[in-house]
C-alpha cells in the first residue's frame, strides 16, 4: 500500500519533472516540490492561520498565566476558553503536518532511488515507473545543477585544515547553509517570541513554562544545525529539495504575516 500509494507515484512525478523540465534533475526536484506544496496549501494555510493569531494572542495569553498560572486547573479552563473565544485552535496543525511527515518519507525514498540506484538505474527505475515514462536502454542521468552533482553531498573538500587538534576536511556547500538558513528563519516566524515567553514564564514549581521555552529556543538552533551535520551525508539532490520546501513555507509565513498586518 505504501508503495502503491505515495513511493511509486513520487517517483513517476519526479521523472515525469525531468522529462518535462528538459533533463534537468535540479529543476525537476524544485518543480515536483513546488508541485507537492502547492497541493498541500489548503491543509497548511489554516495551521499557519493559527500560528500567526497564536503568536499575535501571546501578550494577552501572558497575561492570563500570570493571572491563573499558580493554579493549573483554573489557568487550563481559563486558557481553552480563551482559545474559544478567539476562534483558534492549537491542535490545528497535526494533521497537516502528519502529512507533510508521510510525504516527506515517500519523497525521501523516491529521492534515493533516482539518486542512488543500486546496480542498474534504467532495470530499476523502470519496474517502476508507469508505461508512458517508461526509459530508453540508453538512458543516462543528467545530476549536474549549478556546480552541484545532485547524487553527491553538498560540500568543499579542503585537505589539510585543522580547527586546532581537529582535522576538517569538509564544509557545508552554499545550498546547503541556505537550507540551514531558510529552516532557522521559517521557525522562527513560526514560533511565539521566544525571549518575551521566557521573561514572562510563571515560576511554577513544575518549572514547565521555563522548560518549554528553553526547548522552543533550543530547537530553533538544533534543527538547522542539524541539518548541516545530515545533509553532509545525504545527496545533494535532498538538499535542495529541503531548501525548496523551506523557501515555499518561508513565502507562505511572510504573506500570511503582511496579509494579517493590513486585515
Amino acid at each position: 500500500m505504501w508503495n502503491t500509494l505515495f513511493y511509486q507515484p513520487l517517483v513517476n512525478a519526479l521523472i515525469f519533472f525531468y522529462q518535462f523540465l528538459g533533463q534537468n534533475l535540479g529543476l525537476a526536484i524544485i518543480g515536483l516540490t513546488l508541485f507537492i506544496r502547492g497541493g498541500l496549501t489548503p491543509l497548511t494555510l489554516p495551521s499557519l492561520k493559527s500560528a500567526q493569531k497564536l503568536k499575535e494572542l501571546q501578550p494577552e495569553l501572558q497575561k492570563i498565566k500570570k493571572k491563573h498560572g499558580k493554579d493549573r486547573q483554573v489557568f487550563a479552563k481559563k486558557q481553552l476558553e480563551f482559545y474559544q473565544k478567539h476562534g483558534v485552535n492549537p491542535a490545528s496543525g497535526c494533521l497537516p503536518q502528519i502529512v507533510q511527515i508521510i510525504i516527506l518519507i515517500a519523497l525521501f525514498q523516491a529521492f534515493n532511488q533516482v539518486l542512488q540506484p543500486n546496480g542498474d538505474i534504467v532495470t530499476n527505475l523502470n519496474n517502476i515507473l508507469y508505461e508512458p515514462l517508461q526509459l530508453a536502454k540508453d538512458f543516462v542521468l543528467n545530476t549536474k545543477f549549478f556546480y552541484l552533482d545532485l547524487a553527491q553531498p553538498d560540500v568543499f573538500n579542503f585537505s589539510g585544515f585543522k580547527l586546532g587538534p581537529i582535522n576538517i576536511n569538509k564544509f557545508p556547500g552554499i545550498f546547503l547553509i541556505l537550507a540551514a538558513i531558510t529552516q532557522f528563519l521559517s521557525s522562527k516566524m513560526m514560533m511565539p517570541a521566544t525571549k518575551a515567553s521566557e521573561a514572562k514564564a510563571e515560576k511554577t514549581k513544575e518549572k514547565t513554562d521555563d522548560m518549554a521555552a528553553a526547548m522552543q529556543q533550543q530547537m530553533l538552533y538544533l534543527m538547522p544545525v542539524m541539518t548541516l551535520f545530515i545533509g553532509l551525508r545525504f545527496p545533494s539532490g535532498l538538499v535542495l529539495y529541503w531548501l525548496t520546501f523551506s523557501v515555499f513555507m518561508l513565502v507562505q509565513q511572510l504573506w500570511m504575516k503582511n496579509k494579517s498586518k493590513t486585515s
